[in-house]
């Protein structure tokens, strides 16, 4: 975590249309990076290759979008100023993440999830309720989303196509954003969740990922 001085703490209507002009960017606006996607330019996939890159590309764009709705959550329900900007401030790098999927997807003539509002709303209603649980409790559950996101990454890489190099040093740079904000978290005095939590959690991801990829 940072350790710069607090910025000021907004009013709650302000932080309300703050996170609602979030939620429509994410939602329908054109994710922008900030950093340049990784990898090479995209070579030349059999037909074969191109779906099953786009179907895990596909998968990890909803998994971006959930991340978006779980930080803008987080962000808003935050009580330490501080605290708010940290998590504004990953989720930018989430958002780095939204648009290299979106941009791979594109380049692999495939879409994205029907259902990301859908995963955005979900997220961002976890991410209130772990915000209104207290600041260490948000970042425990960062924490271990980021665990989690970590394995899933891992998994991916692995059953993406060896010639699809592009997806995969997006993933891998993906990869490595999720450890460093899991330590933050960590680092900032995030809590273990309970054992039941962090199933539920898991259950939920494979949900999500299972319907993700063939809607």
């Amino acid at each position: 975590m940072p350790t710069s001085p607090a910025p000021a703490a907004a009013t709650l209507p302000d932080r309300l249309l703050e996170a609602a002009d979030r939620a429509l960017r994410a939602l329908f606006a054109p994710a922008s990076a900030t950093r340049p996607a990784p990898g090479p330019a995209a070579g030349p996939l059999d037909d074969g290759q191109r779906r099953a890159a786009a179907q895990l590309m596909r998968v990890n764009h909803a998994g971006e979008m959930a991340a978006q709705g779980l930080y803008h959550g987080q962000a808003l329900a935050a009580r330490d100023p501080q605290l708010r900007a940290h998590l504004l401030a990953a989720g930018q790098e989430e958002a780095d993440h939204l648009a290299w999927c979106r941009t791979r997807l594109s380049e692999l003539g495939d879409r994205p999830s029907h259902l990301d509002p859908l995963w955005y709303a979900g997220s961002l209603a976890l991410g209130v309720v772990a915000g209104v649980l207290g600041d260490r409790t948000s970042l425990g559950f960062i924490a271990e989303t980021e665990r989690q996101v970590e394995r899933h990454l891992d998994d991916h890489l692995q059953r993406l196509p060896a010639a699809d190099e592009r997806s995969r040093a997006i993933l891998t740079q993906m990869r490595s954003d999720e450890i460093v904000h899991g330590q933050q978290a960590r680092d900032a005095g995030g809590l273990e969740l309970p054992a039941p939590v962090r199933s539920l959690m898991r259950a939920t991801s494979r949900l999500m990922t299972t319907t993700a990829s063939h809607f």
